[in-house]
């Protein structure tokens, strides 16, 4: 929304940012204290404490190292909350971690084979932390000379930089002279070096030129004049997956093959060459592996060939901590007629750590809406939280988080600040749930296109007679 300000001769406009208020994004961990144990209400999630606390504790064992190969199923009734727990424990882990999230339908619309889509997947959740040590040159600029040629064609120049113990003067070229000039570096400025790559990055002001000015920008940033050599070398330490490493070394184009999107086939000797080379990094103390997470939702879309190619993966050496997804009871495994609970083959069943998720209490669904309404900033009365907590036990809970934005909107049609239970009402008329639409269609199915199940020619008719041949 913007607000638009006349001065006369110019127009200022202040642009509100505006964020996108998606199903979880008030989830900000696992709601667990320091002993593990889940907190009644904390970090947006609610209820579920045996399965947040078994989550934790697999967290707890992957930041530790001491996970991974290994399986985990969260099993439960629609609306539990197991996509909720997988968000929470990616946010627990932090950037350090990698932690993959795709959807099991996701393997089959790529334009690659299901097992190259997993295995992409499997290599996206695992980090390896590259240490390298580079020498840089670190001090507080004293003065910057440059002399131009007459054309201006050449320029040369020299660089006085300092610390507290010394002083040295560096020659430059017409490199370096670029580089400063972009990072606008003055006298002043403490700045930084790396002699490999020539990148120059500014620390900020030195606190002995803080009076220089009578007003500063508000992000200028004072640090100390640094102590000891001005060349000194540094330990740097880069974490990328590695799928990203297979991409960069699959493409002509190097990294900027991770910008396209479409990554294509890796070969697998090319693979097996990377792990061979991260290998010897790991024993020459060069590498680390961090095993990440894998969450897969919905596993049972996956079909046989998928899971059989998981049991598999899930020996290697390289593997990730797998959790998985599922809303099913007993399912038809995809791909044969084997009937197994969760929709998954016995023999992975073997393999993983199941928890359960149940469904919330009348108690916990009040607690998930208000968090909801706090994220949506929507101010609800206490009748139209008790409706919609009444209509969370009778419907589902999805469908009633979906109703809260609606009740807001007709609520802002009448100028009002608060949604009311009338408001509620309105949008439960407007929009049905599941029971109501699967009532509505059999009071009018006749009109509707329908197929019909005793079709002598394998025709389907339509409502207006025509036939359309289903073969």
């Amino acid at each position: 929304m913007a607000t638009h300000i006349s001065t006369g001769t110019a127009e200022l406009r202040d642009i509100t940012k505006m964020e996108r208020i998606g199903a979880h994004s008030h989830i900000r961990g696992l709601g667990l204290d320091d002993r593990l144990e889940p907190r009644e209400t904390s970090q947006g999630m609610v209820g579920q404490a045996k399965a947040r606390k078994a989550a934790g504790m697999i967290l707890k064992m992957v930041q530790e190292g001491r996970i991974a190969g290994r399986a985990m199923l969260f099993a439960g009734p629609p609306s539990t909350g197991k996509t909720a727990i997988a968000l929470g424990m990616a946010q627990t882990l932090g950037p350090d971690v990698p932690f993959t999230m795709i959807a099991a339908s996701e393997v089959f619309s790529l334009s690659m084979s299901k097992t190259e889509a997993l295995t992409q997947a499997f290599r996206r959740s695992i980090g390896v932390r590259i240490k390298e040590e580079t020498e840089i040159i670190e001090g507080e600029v004293v003065e910057i000379q440059i002399d131009r040629s007459l054309t201006g064609a050449t320029k040369t120049g020299k660089l006085t930089i300092k610390t507290t113990d010394m002083e040295t003067i560096y020659d430059l070229g017409n490199k370096m002279i670029d580089a400063l000039s972009k990072e606008k570096v003055t006298a002043g400025d403490v700045i930084a070096i790396d002699k490999t790559s020539g990148k120059i990055t500014k620390l900020g002001r030195s606190f002995a030129r803080s009076r220089d000015y009578d007003a500063m920008g508000a992000d200028t940033k004072f640090v100390q004049c640094p102590e000891g050599e001005i060349q000194k070398r540094k330990e740097v330490v880069h974490t990328v997956s590695l799928h990203e490493i297979d991409v960069i070394n699959s493409r002509t184009q190097g990294f900027l093959a991770l910008f396209a999107g479409d990554t294509g086939e890796i070969k697998p000797e090319l693979r097996n060459q990377i792990n061979a080379k991260v290998g010897e990094w790991r024993e020459e103390g060069k590498a680390e592996i961090i095993p990440g997470v894998l969450f897969i939702d919905e596993v049972h879309m996956l079909d046989i060939e998928c899971f059989s190619f998981l049991n598999r993966a899930l020996e290697n050496e390289l593997a990730p901590l797998v959790i998985m997804a599922s809303n099913r009871g007993k399912a038809r495994i995809r791909g044969t007629n084997m009937i197994s609970p969760h929709g998954l083959p016995p023999d992975l069943l073997d393999r993983v750590l199941i928890v359960s998720t149940s469904q919330y209490t009348s108690e916990d669904i009040e607690q998930i809406i208000k968090i909801r309404c706090e994220e949506e900033d929507v101010t609800l009365s206490p009748e139209a939280l008790a409706i919609l907590s009444r209509l969370a036990t009778d419907t589902t809970l999805r469908y009633v988080l979906n109703l809260i934005s609606c009740a807001q909107m007709l609520a802002k049609k009448r100028k009002a600040e608060v949604v009311s239970g009338e408001d509620v009402r309105r949008a439960y008329d407007y929009f049905f749930d599941e029971k109501r639409s699967v009532q509505w269609i059999q009071e009018v199915g006749s009109t509707l296109v329908t197929e019909e199940d005793n079709r002598p020619s394998g025709k389907s008719k339509l409502a207006g007679g025509d036939a359309m041949d289903q073969s």
